[in-house]
């Protein structure tokens, strides 16, 4: 995860005592006279979004034109739009549409199945948390992919250590 290193270095370079991602502040600071350190949800689903949206480009080729990450209690979920290449598209379209769709959708999961390590150590890698699972669909009508990841446990953020409590709320 080198370009996410990079971009909260230069973010302590611009903005000392902070460490920033994508112009949001991360603080550091005290509440009820305990030091909260952990990044907020907003930032981890940024992170996330931006974690997986480098890996589709990467690895599959090519990048959503959206992605969207809602982080659901010990679930994430990643809805991702326009994945679909327009060679892919035609064959959706073709004069037996059945046939070609189920050919890109095989041929997307045997891509994600191959990839899934990866995918699945940058998510950990983000929220400090083990992948349980791992489930993934892909519609060739709409060019959405949604790929869900069952975690071992709910993931940490700032809001809340604030809280009192261990989960993402």
């Amino acid at each position: 995860m080198k370009n996410l290193q990079d971009l909260r270095e230069k973010g302590k370079e611009n903005f000392p005592g902070q460490n920033t991602l994508a112009g949001v502040c991360r603080d550091s600071y005290t509440a009820d006279m305990k030091t909260v350190n952990s990044p907020t949800k907003g930032i981890l689903e940024a992170e996330i979004n931006e974690a997986v949206t480098r890996f589709e480009k990467e690895f599959m080729g090519r990048g959503p034109l959206e992605t969207k990450t809602y982080l659901l209690d010990d679930l994430v979920i990643v809805r991702l739009k326009g994945v679909l290449t327009r060679a892919e598209c035609q064959l959706a379209m073709a004069n037996d549409p059945h046939d070609g769709r189920e050919l890109i959708k095989r041929m997307r999961h045997a891509l994600l199945e191959k990839g899934r390590p990866l995918l699945e150590a940058l998510i950990q890698d983000i929220l400090k948390v083990p992948v349980k699972s791992l489930h993934t669909d892909l519609s060739t009508k709409t060019g959405e992919r949604v790929i869900i990841f069952s975690l071992e446990k709910r993931p940490v953020s700032e809001e809340s250590e604030i809280a009192g409590n261990q989960t993402l709320d």
